[in-house]
């Protein structure tokens, strides 16, 4: 085909030519090529002509008569563009129509300008045709629109060779033009291709891979994910703790993902459900880098909601850039806090805070033996585990872990969920399985949308 360009805006009909076009000799009512022009308006028809199509061409021009008379009836101006096959006899392979329309559509929409639209007839031409450009839609690589054009009397159309002479003739006895009714139809078949990458979204979605899950949908035309699309960019948001985004979304999606609604409260629940899914994916040096600021956010809420101390009493802003909280002397001194934090011998006045300290005050008020034995078990992951992997190019797996500070990851996963229950702020054990409930409810909707 000849390279051009075309104009933006342009509606342009690739189009098999059958032989009941242009017009049926049983009914007298339009083909299906010239039923499409007529009620879709294209700018351009794209004729693809086998070697017997070509010679009715030939012979009286009666394709392009019909439309050019229906150009003249709707006020609408068609340009013509003709692929000629004279060499095509066999008009039944599909695998050679299914690879020859494909190229030709590749690169009909390479010409093609933003805000141009493709259609494809799939009513006109030989059964193997037809279903090429069926194969060839339903597949979406292109976002074309297939228009099926239904017969006038919802069976079979008949087939009979006219003469030249009856072509005028049949025009002025066109049923369409005298009781125009519309029997095209967009066929809205969800494309294979769609299918095929809404498993690949639904994959990455259980596996908590929501960026990769919205990069998937990207590749699929909007109509078919607009009812989802929306939610997996809610998804990504959370597990990035970007709470300003989640709450626009949850808004205009009415999809309420975050059980947890107190700003300071949610923001440490989702940080640990993120540790969590860094677990389960295996991604341990992540999980056990990410332990340190969970832990002594928690030490810090348990004491101020537990014990009724709050650590802002005693500290000041030093003027670093990010600002360090440190321990003020001044403000400690005479307090049970400051007695606690000398018992060890290692305290040192102006020295940041550290979960250590933080855990030396909650085992001091503390007689739940239970909730001490989770504050030094945790406090022995930190120390014997954290640091390494936060200062050591070393592989960190799930048996590395263990062997460092003696309990596995889901072991220390469990005494972090216990620091919550005993900090006392409304973490259920059902709420811990929230991203796969997250996640069942987006695949429910991409299934039954």
């Amino acid at each position: 085909m000849t390279e051009r360009k075309i104009t933006m805006g342009k509606i342009i009909l690739f189009s098999p030519v059958g032989g009941t076009d242009p017009i049926s000799v049983t009914n007298k009512k339009d083909g299906s090529l010239l039923h499409i022009c007529r009620w879709c308006k294209p700018d351009e028809v794209i004729l693809y002509m086998s070697a017997e199509i070509m010679e009715n061409h030939k012979k009286d021009n009666r394709y392009i008569y019909c439309l050019e008379k229906l150009s003249e009836l709707i006020n609408k101006k068609m340009e013509y563009r003709f692929i000629e096959r004279p060499e095509l006899t066999e008009v039944q392979d599909f695998n050679f129509f299914y690879n020859e329309f494909r190229e030709i559509l590749k690169q009909t929409y390479k010409q093609m300008n933003k805000g141009d639209k493709l259609l494809l007839n799939v009513s006109s031409g030989t059964p193997a045709m037809k279903s090429a450009l069926l194969g060839i839609s339903n597949l979406g690589e292109l976002p074309f629109k297939a228009i099926q054009v239904t017969t006038p009397d919802e069976s079979m159309n008949k087939v009979r060779n006219i003469d030249t002479k009856d072509y005028a003739k049949l025009w002025e006895e066109n049923v369409d033009n005298i009781e125009p009714k519309n029997r095209c139809k967009e066929i809205k078949c969800q494309a294979l291709l769609v299918i095929k990458n809404e498993e690949i979204i639904k994959k990455h979605i259980k596996v908590y891979d929501y960026r990769a899950a919205c990069d998937a949908a990207e590749s699929i035309d909007d109509e078919y994910t607009k009812s989802y699309k929306k939610l997996l960019y809610l998804a990504k948001a959370r597990l990035s703790l970007d709470f300003n985004e989640v709450d626009k979304l949850s808004k205009i999606t009415k999809f309420d993902c975050t059980p947890i609604k107190d700003n300071e409260t949610r923001q440490l629940y989702e940080y640990a459900l993120g540790l969590d899914i860094k677990l389960k994916k295996g991604e341990y040096a992540d999980f056990v880098r990410g332990i340190t600021p969970v832990v002594a956010d928690l030490f810090e809420l348990m004491l101020r909601k537990r014990f009724k101390i709050d650590i802002n009493d005693y500290i000041t802003m030093d003027d670093s850039i990010p600002p360090v909280r440190r321990w003020d002397i001044n403000k400690l001194r005479g307090s049970k806090v400051e007695s606690i934090l000398n018992k060890s011998g290692k305290f040192k006045s102006n020295s940041p805070v550290y979960s250590s300290a933080l855990a030396e005050i909650l085992l001091d008020f503390s007689y739940d033996e239970k909730l001490k034995t989770a504050i030094k078990n945790i406090r022995k992951v930190e120390g014997r585990v954290r640091n390494i992997a936060a200062h050591e190019v070393i592989s960190v797996s799930n048996e590395s872990i263990k062997e460092l500070s003696g309990f596995s990851g889901t072991q220390i996963m469990m005494f972090i969920k216990d620091l919550f229950m005993y900090a006392n702020l409304g973490v259920t054990n059902e709420m811990w399985d929230s991203y796969n409930e997250m996640n069942s409810r987006i695949i429910n909707i991409i299934d039954n949308k």
